[in-house]
């Protein structure tokens, strides 16, 4: 392998000064071409020319460091890729590497989307540090810290694997740090607390279910607000899940359905490894769903073939009688009830995720054994609804003791 420096564009006829490290007279820059060894594939000669270089020392040291990386297999000669080019290769490859639930796909491609504007038409090799810095601060002037976070998350993994691939040299996300910005006085106060029944709203609301809900209403808001398990979760269920004689629901899967396409749903595992758990339940929660099997028993036999049986307990009885109810129907049918019974008609089926919570705090359930049953390792959501909770209790505890003490 060899190579040789030489002046590109000079005009002064080679009269420049004699010490390597002098500008040519006529200002011209220095240039090198280094043989890089035959083409893996044709075993054609390869050569690699770089200039730009003020002095001729300067060329022939960036010179020496090329043919060094080539002598010892370090050399890596960067791809010509776009980045709009590469970023949906990536996404392929992360898909083929890891189990992405599509709710995870979909996060991806919105991040990725949101580079494409800065770097959709650079080429892989070209994207600084800098010019990454700058995209991801122009970020944070349009979205908010989480949302910046994912992206930023998302650019790392892009730049690594191309890297891994020898498309790049240098990862330009290496040294993008993201400042933590001070928090406001307002985002120091106490967390707000979402929004749950209290108990006896919630007495209401199931009365008012049982008595007034439509078809399978009441089976779904019992089971909702007596396990606190999420509405996908609820949605997925088998008739397998279900323990009768342990009074137990086995919660492995969950509900996939974004384009609200009956046939078209997807059944994923739980949103983490904690997620996977069996709950003991109530009796009267085990009652109803022995009553609702006897009922969708004769369903199956009214529509014989037709029906769609993959075990599914909360199943659609008329349109596509077999399949999954949709999410947005449980959320409709919640909307319906609360507006009769005169509760707050802001709550979800979700609320009642937290009204468990609350009410597994008031009767005394240690935060970590709330977490197990919710299937969270950790959240912040479960933890303040759990302080909120329990620091309601011992206010009571200590009205009941200041009672106590004035009657005596």
């Amino acid at each position: 392998m060899r190579g040789s420096v030489y002046r590109r564009n000079c005009t002064c006829g080679g009269k420049e000064k004699k010490e390597k490290k002098k500008k040519c007279t006529c200002g011209a820059k220095y240039a090198f071409t280094v043989d890089i060894g035959p083409d893996p594939v044709t075993g054609e000669r390869r050569q690699k020319q770089r200039s730009g270089f003020q002095t001729q020392e300067e060329a022939h040291d960036a010179a020496n460091e090329l043919l060094y990386e080539v002598r010892h297999g370090t050399y890596i000669e960067e791809s010509k890729m776009l980045f709009k080019d590469f970023a949906p290769q990536w996404l392929a490859m992360y898909c083929e590497e890891r189990e992405v639930k599509p709710g995870t796909l979909r996060v991806r491609r919105h991040e990725i989307d949101k580079l494409m504007p800065y770097f959709a038409h650079v080429k892989l090799k070209n994207i600084t540090t800098e010019m990454y810095k700058q995209a991801i601060y122009a970020l944070k002037k349009s979205y908010a810290g989480n949302t910046v976070d994912g992206v930023h998350r998302t650019g790392r993994m892009i730049f690594k694997k191309a890297i891994e691939k020898d498309l790049i040299r240098k990862d330009p996300t290496a040294f993008a740090v993201l400042r933590k910005e001070k928090k406001t006085f307002e985002e120091l106060k106490e967390p707000e607390v979402p929004k749950y029944l209290e108990k006896e709203e919630l007495a209401l609301f199931l009365d008012t279910a049982n008595k007034k809900g439509l078809e399978m209403d009441y089976l779904t808001f019992l089971v909702l607000a007596y396990t606190g398990m999420r509405v996908g979760e609820l949605v997925s269920l088998q008739w397998s899940d279900i323990d009768f004689r342990k009074n137990s629901i086995r919660i492995i899967k969950t509900y996939y359905n974004p384009n609200n396409n009956t046939m078209q749903y997807e059944l994923g595992t739980p949103k983490t490894m904690g997620s996977v758990r069996t709950i003991v339940v109530e009796d009267i929660v085990i009652e109803a769903l022995k009553e609702h099997k006897l009922a969708q028993e004769k369903v199956k036999k009214r529509f014989g073939t037709s029906y769609y049986d993959e075990d599914f307990i909360f199943a659609k009885t008329e349109r596509h009688p077999g399949y999954p109810v949709f999410i947005k129907t449980i959320q409709n049918r919640m909307n319906r009830l609360l507006k009769m019974a005169g509760l707050n008609e802001k709550l979800t089926p979700h609320s009642l995720r937290h009204t468990h919570t609350s009410l597994l705090a008031e009767a005394g359930v240690v935060l970590e054994d709330i977490m197990k049953r919710l299937g969270h390792t950790d959240d912040d959501t479960t933890r303040n609804i759990y302080r909120h909770a329990t620091e309601k209790m011992k206010k009571e505890a200590s009205q009941k003791f200041g009672q106590l003490m004035r009657s005596l």
